[in-house]
């Protein structure tokens, strides 16, 4: 599929099983923030909006305007985090590289816990974005 040209009745038609929209502040600046430190892709990408890409996974961010007749739009606060409750989990994100270019990038983003190695079998981090959305890129420890 072709997520550059696609129109939003054709992308909206193909979409199946589960689905993630993110009501963000800045669509640009979260999507840089996601392509430099977790290698996604942003197609259409606006001010309003932006299809996502992680491997074959399909999300989207729609900015906070887009919302305007969402009945979702009155629950957001005005300033401070917005995902809270909400962990966004990258299997296929090696954490320790992906904290290093959250601090290397000078993204607005909060390393909430540094790598390391837990007991349900997986190396992980949380990093949480300036829009309070907690991204966790997480590893399958080996043994």
């Amino acid at each position: 599929m072709d997520f550059e040209e696609i129109s939003a009745s054709d992308f909206g038609r193909s979409l199946r099983g589960i689905g993630l929209n993110l009501l963000v502040r800045d669509v640009i600046g979260l999507a840089r923030f996601l392509g430099d430190v977790f290698g996604m892709k942003a197609y259409q990408l606006s001010a309003d909006f932006a299809i996502m890409t992680y491997g074959d996974q399909v999300f989207q961010l729609h900015s906070d305007a887009t919302y305007h007749s969402n009945p979702l739009l009155g629950l957001l606060p005005e300033a401070g985090a917005r995902g809270a409750g909400l962990e966004i989990r990258l299997y296929d994100s090696d954490p320790d590289r992906a904290v290093a270019k959250a601090r290397a990038h000078r993204h607005d983003a909060t390393i909430l816990q540094a790598p390391s190695d837990k007991p349900h079998g997986l190396r992980e981090a949380y990093i949480l974005c300036e829009n309070g959305y907690a991204w966790v890129p997480s590893r399958r420890l080996l043994g």
